[in-house]
């Protein structure tokens, strides 16, 4: 593995973190492009009222001098700026935490206790979460557990994207359903619909991954096989159930002849007649567009709650509803095709080298030279 990145921080702590170490020395990162890339994640119809306090920015310190990575861990920050609002009166401004005197101290503590939460919320990690750690206060599942962590995922991706720019690899995504609409132009009023009623709705994005060289990825190992690294981090993300490559379950319902890719050799290259398969065959790139496709369930979080139980008493209440948004596919979209970018990134550093822009450029330069020599 090339690069591994961890992140921390809670939905409602004062920042959330994240340390990226195995990016090479010499690229250049546009910081306009990693903060557009946290902006588009905060938009789409159906986002709750967090997104109108947040202004997401990456604070990278660490691992960038002068604008160009520097090969040693690079440490990113986004602010919360909810977190002050979360522990304290919202009608009480600019406090300064770091002089707090013991009956400020005191008083915060009450505040934060009044916002425990005893009531489950089925379909979250709330249950599972408070067993496994013997919690009896659902907010110490709920603030890691969140989708607000994503933030700085889509952060770490963007400075993959970033690098691959550099080789002309691109990342897009597209939404193809929202609940069991399917037609775009109707995708707003649809959410806007279930958003009046209290209720939540999921959806499907196919993410496009273009110009990925054949070759990523290997059929050696099973933990090598790309196609099982992209599935593995698509799953990872919050409120994801399914991930399909290329045709994917409509394979089961087709005859070989009438699924696999034909292969033609034109202009000096290997090409596929059809992208059936989505770019992967083999566990490896094969130099088509690489196509997933991913299925969000709904939201669980409701202002239409379902019933549930209290964690501390075992009687039967109403889920705990907390600000949310009732429909998140378009910032899903973005967290997907970032987590993928990592991926891309780390398999092809794998490959190519991980030490410096130009000892990775020739190595590129030189395979592209001799798979088309073939």
């Amino acid at each position: 593995m090339a690069i591994r990145f961890l992140t921390s921080g809670e939905s409602h702590g004062c920042a959330l973190a994240a340390i990226i170490e195995g990016i090479p020395a010499g690229y250049e990162l546009n910081f306009d492009f990693i903060n557009s890339e946290l902006s588009l994640r905060q938009e789409g119809v159906g986002r709750g009222g967090r997104m109108k306090i947040e202004k997401d920015r990456a604070k990278i310190k660490s691992g960038v001098r002068f604008s160009k990575t520097t090969a040693s861990p690079i440490m990113l920050e986004i602010e919360n700026k909810d977190w002050q609002n979360w522990v304290y009166p919202m009608s009480v401004e600019k406090i300064n935490f770091d002089e707090f005197t013991p009956e400020l101290k005191e008083e915060i503590k009450e505040k934060i206790k009044e916002k425990e939460i005893k009531n489950l919320r089925p379909a979250h990690a709330d249950l599972a979460g408070c067993l496994k750690y013997n919690f009896d206060d659902v907010r110490y599942v709920l603030e890691r557990s969140s989708a607000r962590e994503t933030a700085t995922r889509v952060a770490v991706g963007a400075i993959c994207q970033n690098i691959l720019k550099h080789y002309n690899i691109d990342f897009s995504f597209e939404i193809l359903q929202i609940g069991n609409c399917k037609n775009k132009e109707d995708f707003d009023t649809y959410i806007k619909e279930y958003q009046k009623q209290g209720d939540s709705l999921g959806g499907v994005v196919k993410i496009t991954i273009k110009n990925v060289p054949c070759g990523l990825g290997s059929f050696v190992h099973y933990d090598k096989r790309l196609d099982g690294k992209l599935a593995q981090v698509l799953m990872s993300i919050p409120a994801i159930k399914s991930v399909e490559v290329g045709l994917g379950k409509e394979y089961a319902y087709l005859s070989g002849y009438n699924s696999h890719d034909e292969i033609y050799y034109e202009n000096n290259k290997y090409k596929h007649k059809t992208n059936n398969s989505g770019g992967i065959e083999g566990g490896m790139s094969n130099g088509e567009d690489i196509v997933l496709t991913i299925a969000m369930k709904p939201i669980p979080t409701m202002k239409k709650a379902l019933h549930s139980v209290q964690i501390n008493t075992h009687s039967e209440v109403m889920a705990h509803f907390e600000r949310a948004d009732n429909c998140a596919v378009y910032a899903c979209g973005v967290v997907a095709k970032n987590m993928c970018a990592i991926v891309i990134l780390d398999t092809f550093l794998d490959k190519f080298g991980s030490d410096c822009k130009i000892d990775i450029d020739n190595s590129y330069n030189h395979y592209l030279a001799r798979i088309n020599e073939l």
